[in-house]
């Protein structure tokens, strides 16, 4: 979704502030643009011309309706470690960066992931991932929502994230579909 006509909230909303990953509250009555809106999150540019990202769960500041979360009864069943690893894989897809918009797993951004059986049930799963630019201040933010829909797979009881940097990520990590998506092919 791009919005190319300004839309005000209608309420203070937190934010964070793109690169930077900064915190940072919008005021009701700022005006904004929406720039993306994938994977349940809103990437806008304020009338001062700061990218900022609100949670889907803010969604109704911009006058839209916010992100559901999954509800646990319509959770598809599990019943082998493949059926998780493949519900990891899935919920990663919908994890995007906020400023492109191609999810981190075609991205390439994800460098391993590992799932391991733990003995009161269900399984931890371990993530390594990285950023497209070292220096990037979202690489919080979207580990930390990779983390929290990994957590919402049924059959995941832990989930670890870590952000690393080696080997460094270059544009041949991306699958084709997202150099298709990106106008690189």
């Amino acid at each position: 979704m791009h919005s190319h006509e300004p839309t005000k909230l209608t309420r203070d909303c937190d934010a964070v502030e793109i690169p930077s990953g900064f915190p940072t509250k919008l005021t009701a009555g700022t005006e904004v643009r929406i720039t993306q809106s994938l994977g349940g999150a809103y990437t806008v540019v304020t009338d001062y011309g700061n990218m900022v990202r609100i949670a889907g769960a803010d969604a109704d500041a911009l006058g839209l309706t916010p992100t559901a979360q999954p509800a646990t009864e319509d959770a598809p069943k599990v019943e082998s470690a493949a059926d998780v690893e493949k519900l990891v894989w899935d919920q990663l897809r919908t994890c995007y960066d906020p400023e492109i918009p191609v999810n981190i797993v075609e991205l390439g951004l994800i460098y391993d992931l590992k799932l391991e059986p733990l003995a009161s049930g269900g399984s931890r799963v371990e993530v390594k991932m990285t950023l497209t630019a070292p220096g990037c201040g979202m690489g919080d933010v979207i580990a930390h929502d990779a983390k929290t829909r990994i957590e919402s797979v049924p059959g995941v009881k832990e989930a670890d994230v870590q952000v690393v940097f080696d080997p460094p990520w270059n544009q041949q990590m991306m699958s084709e579909a997202a150099r298709l998506e990106l106008g690189m092919l």
